[in-house]
């Protein structure tokens, strides 16, 4: 078996039509643009239309992705998709994305890791790669978290958009390889700060038990947001010592856009420069999975991503799971 390198060969992004403003909200529940804004620099989110499926959105960003990377949808050889929120428990969005690309020899499967999904998908995807084992992959992140979120609950429905966002990774020739590092984690005796907790064999919905609202998204926010500052910060500075490199080496960080406050608090525990920290939260909210790569996407199409660039992705999520992935473009 010979080992292969690793590098980004294309980028893809989709966001639904609609767009739901903090002021469309307060016409639905008790808050307001100030309220939002100051808790979370969150100020719209798009939102799914009825009927387009977490699948549906990624095939968008799939697509722009392989025809950034000038990959034909047939030649994937793997598909993997990160998402909470899947089309249905079973069969797996992996596969329901391969068959919407007309692709009929990938290996393909989802991941279920919460927000942290894409980076741990981009490692998995990397790491199979470089065993040598495949040369061309589609990796996704796509949420459509307007169905698992409670409208009626201000401190939840606020935060969350759907979206999507594609990456194409593929095996280089020779020494060459972009991916550089990875520090990922997790610890499950957390796990109920952050869920959903019915629909599951645990906590199947019934007619009974509908109205109590388990089958939408739960979380306790000051725990998580601790929990997240220091798992992110510490992932990142792992990584990075890993790698032999500080964040003066950093071109750019990508953080999980889940608020800016935990952004801000983020970046200041690694150290990093505000102008080298990229923020679209303000425009989508938190799209869990697809955050990060909603924002490569962006980076990409405002020529701020160059041969030679280095990306430090850092994320956390249900699970609890959190994860940092360094790359070269």
């Amino acid at each position: 078996m010979k080992f292969q390198g690793v590098k980004l060969s294309g980028t893809g992004a989709y966001a639904p039509e609609k767009v739901v403003t903090n002021d469309d909200l307060a016409k639905i529940v008790d808050t307001s643009d100030e309220w939002i804004q100051t808790r979370t620099g969150i100020r719209e989110r798009h939102i799914a239309a009825e009927g387009e499926n977490t699948s549906d959105l990624a095939v968008e960003a799939a697509r722009e992705a392989l025809e950034d990377a000038n990959i034909a949808a047939q030649d994937l050889e793997l598909i993997i998709v990160a998402t909470l929120t899947p089309d249905k428990p079973f069969a797996n969005t992996g596969s329901l994305v391969q068959a919407k690309l007309d692709n009929t020899k990938a290996m393909a499967f989802s991941v279920e890791a919460g927000c942290t999904g894409f980076v741990y998908i981009y490692e998995i995807a990397a790491g199979m790669i470089a065993s040598g084992l495949y040369k061309n992959a589609l990796i996704v992140g796509a949420e459509k978290l307007s169905s698992v979120a409670n409208w009626e609950d201000r401190t939840t429905c606020v935060l969350f958009g759907d979206g999507a966002g594609a990456a194409v990774l593929t095996a280089t020739a020779g020494e060459e390889n972009g991916y550089l590092g990875s520090n990922m984690g997790s610890d499950g005796n957390y796990s109920d700060i952050l869920h959903i907790p019915g629909g599951g064999t645990s906590l199947p919905i019934t007619v009974e038990n509908y109205h109590e609202g388990h089958q939408f998204l739960q979380m306790k926010g000051q725990e998580v947001f601790k929990l997240a500052v220091n798992a992110m910060a510490n992932s990142a500075k792992s990584v990075l010592e890993e790698a032999g490199l500080t964040v003066d080496d950093i071109d750019i960080v990508i953080p999980h856009q889940a608020n800016v406050r935990i952004i801000n608090a983020v970046g200041k525990k690694i150290g990093v420069p505000e102008d080298k920290v990229y923020i679209n939260v303000d425009r989508y909210g938190n799209t869990s999975a697809a955050t990060i790569p909603i924002a490569l996407r962006e980076l990409v199409e405002a020529g701020r991503v160059q041969k030679g660039t280095k990306i430090l992705m850092v994320a956390f999520g249900g699970g609890l799971t959190w994860g940092a992935s360094l790359i070269e473009c």
